[in-house]
């Protein structure tokens, strides 16, 4: 008998254990297929490398957002430091403007003196770890002669790399009502910037991708501004997700909070784990403290339920084209295979060969010789197509989730001989091909 009940005894002890297990899974899959409860008026996360889109909420409502303008501003300055139209040293002087925005220290700022002189390097970096305000307007005369001129610029950039939603009114993302009645021309004294997350998000991925040195700015924890001068302001990033700064999440290195009293608390966040890269933008949430709770939830959800899988090796050859044509080569054909690994991501219930699905696009069925190796030919994409499914960041030269198709070889011309050859066998071919036609047209 007592035998009997220890029996019972672990049996129930090994079905509690099964139920508990299967529960905790159901979670998880049901948490995948849901996400996660962000308090935001409007949010987004998306996985760099792929651009799939792992979670929205309202993600195409325009709000304002603050401060994140910011990441245009600092897209466009990039952009002139890698072109050379400015260098990091180049030193200009302060407008009138820029002093008296400067000087409001219920802004973020550091104060600039009217006449004083500073780097582009020193403003860059006021305005990327401070999010300083007057700084980032000396940006803009710096480069575009005037903050009017520069917000064209931030226009024309939002159009030519495909944000759906924008509105760019100043370079700082504060109200125009707080620009002292000097707001650019052509925009109205309440103005605002507007953007939705899936704007914000593009725009976060482009200038990550672009210009990946954003990060170096973007991670720094504090720093000093003109150090050892009597101007010298200790910066605090208002990123606290950095280390020691109180809300520290492991991998987040940007990029971008913002705050004021019409958009509330907003951030793009950005954080690697393991080789993969996560954006998140949260829009208008309760306060500060929020906006970083908020992201928590997102960055936990994207690298708690999801996972990196390779759909297809380096060097793999569709079943259905391994060779392409080559006119006038010393060979009639050329091997052609992905000239990169596939992967993709996937929640952590799903195996990525039942919910991808290949497709191969050769648009160049005959290269020319001479043609060197990796020539592209086509491309090899994927299309989800399992549960949670939110499409993928979009840009007019963006393309996701597929890799080049190339020639595995070089291919030589053949020699004026070989040439002749083929043309005379041609001939021939072509001739016996006509006799043969008009023999049989004869019996019909």
């Amino acid at each position: 008998m007592r035998r009997v009940k220890r029996w019972g005894v672990l049996q129930l002890t090994v079905l509690v254990l099964l139920t508990s297990l299967f529960q905790v899974g159901n979670l998880n899959v049901a948490q995948a297929q849901t996400g996660p409860d962000v308090e935001a008026e409007a949010a987004i996360l998306l996985d760099f490398e792929t651009g799939r889109i792992l979670y929205e909420k309202n993600a195409d409502l325009t709000l304002p957002p603050a401060s994140m303008t910011k990441m245009m501003t600092e897209y466009i300055i990039l952009s002139a430091i890698e072109e050379g139209k400015l260098s990091w040293d180049q030193e200009t002087s302060i407008s009138d403007y820029v002093y008296q925005i400067s000087q409001n220290r219920s802004l973020s700022n550091v104060p600039l003196r009217e006449d004083g002189t500073y780097t582009i390097k020193e403003l860059y970096q006021a305005m990327a770890i401070y999010s300083a305000n007057g700084a980032s307007i000396a940006l803009a005369e710096a480069f575009a002669g005037s903050e009017t001129k520069f917000v064209e610029m931030m226009n024309q950039k939002a159009a030519e790399i495909g944000l759906p939603d924008y509105q760019f009114v100043n370079v700082t993302g504060l109200n125009n009502s707080s620009l002292i009645g000097m707001h650019p021309e052509g925009t109205g004294p309440n103005d605002a910037n507007m953007l939705s997350a899936r704007s914000t998000a593009m725009l976060a991925y482009r200038l990550i991708s672009d210009f990946p040195e954003v990060l170096d700015t973007a991670s720094i924890p504090t720093m000093t501004f003109r150090e050892g001068t009597s101007d010298a302001i200790d910066m605090i990033n208002w990123n606290k997700m950095l280390p020691g700064l109180g809300h520290e999440y492991e991998g987040v290195d940007g990029l971008k909070t913002g705050f004021t009293d019409l958009a509330g608390a907003c951030f793009t966040g950005t954080a690697e784990r393991n080789g993969t890269r996560l954006i998140s933008v949260v829009m208008k949430t309760a306060d500060n403290d929020a906006r970083f709770e908020e992201t928590r939830k997102l960055l936990d959800y994207g690298f708690n339920s999801f996972e990196r899988q390779e759909l297809f090796p380096a060097g793999y050859a569709p079943d259905e084209q391994q060779t392409v044509e080559v006119n006038k080569g010393k060979e009639g054909t050329v091997p052609v295979a992905t000239n990169a690994p596939l992967s993709v991501i996937v929640a952590k219930n799903e195996e990525a060969e039942e919910v991808y699905t290949p497709s191969f696009d050769i648009s160049e069925q005959i290269v020319e010789a001479p043609a060197e190796k990796d020539t592209v030919v086509g491309k090899m994409n994927v299309s989800y197509t399992g549960e949670i499914d939110y499409g993928y960041i979009q840009g007019p030269d963006q393309s996701f989730g597929s890799v080049d198709i190339v020639t595995t070889a070089q291919v030589d011309k053949a020699n004026w001989f070989v040439l002749g050859a083929r043309a005379v066998g041609g001939f021939f071919v072509d001739l016996w091909n006509a006799i043969v036609s008009g023999i049989g047209g004869l019996f019909s």
